[in-house]
């Protein structure tokens, strides 16, 4: 039912975006990008927080379901971030002629791209499961330290063309209502999408670890 629900929210963001959001004034056709790419990079920095708050959990309880939980959010993350480059690489493609052009969010973006899949290697590399919650906890709260300047803070010190359509200058929306509106169902549908997805790695994982933990111990037994 659930699934069901979220798929019919799917759609119905698609066809609003496709055919209500209408052309916006100096980038025309070319808004409707930003319907995928702002809700990705919103969902991307939600994981990275959900990693750093699980790992304070861990920390505090030694509780490997915690660490389970922050391994596949941050997974999780890494991937939505990499979606939400990729959909800013096409804008870039399409509004500057390169897909790359190493502007200031960019450039932080890849930093972050690196910082959180150097975090997955990290785990990859510890066999023992103690001692690879421990040390992915640590870097998961340093790594989240990261979070807020390179999204939000460090780009806006540098001439940027990345466009900003969310706040005008009187702190006010930028956007048609209806723009505004459809892109707030985009992002709840991809916030949404983004727990399904948890939910379901976690208890994918948990099996596999119980399922290892009983073959494992039934090869002691005998």
């Amino acid at each position: 039912m659930v699934r069901a629900a979220l798929a019919f929210w799917i759609v119905a963001v698609v066809y609003a975006v496709f055919y209500i959001v209408p052309p916006a004034e100096g980038l025309g056709n070319l808004v409707r990008i930003a319907f995928l790419h702002i809700p990705l990079a919103w969902v991307s920095v939600i994981a990275f927080l959900l990693a750093a708050i699980r790992a304070v959990q861990y920390l505090r309880s030694r509780d490997l379901a915690y660490d389970l939980q922050g391994a596949a959010a941050a997974e999780l993350g890494l991937i939505f971030c990499i979606l939400a480059t990729a959909s800013g690489a096409v804008f870039a493609k399409l509004t500057w002629g390169a897909y790359w052009n190493w502007d200031p969010r960019q450039t932080t973006i890849f930093i972050l791209l690196l910082i959180y899949g150097a975090y997955l290697a990290l785990r990859s590399s510890i066999a023992d499961e103690e001692q690879r919650a421990r040390i992915s906890a640590v870097y998961a709260l340093l790594s989240f330290v990261t979070v807020p300047f390179l999204v939000f803070i460090i780009p806006r010190f540098y001439f940027s063309l990345h466009p900003e359509p969310l706040i005008n200058a009187a702190g006010r929306p930028a956007m048609e209502p209806v723009m505004l509106y459809v892109l707030l169902a985009s992002v709840g549908a991809c916030t949404a999408l983004f727990w399904l997805l948890l939910g379901h790695t976690v208890a994918s994982r948990r099996r596999k670890r119980d399922q290892a933990a009983e073959f494992e111990k039934e090869v002691r037994q005998t």
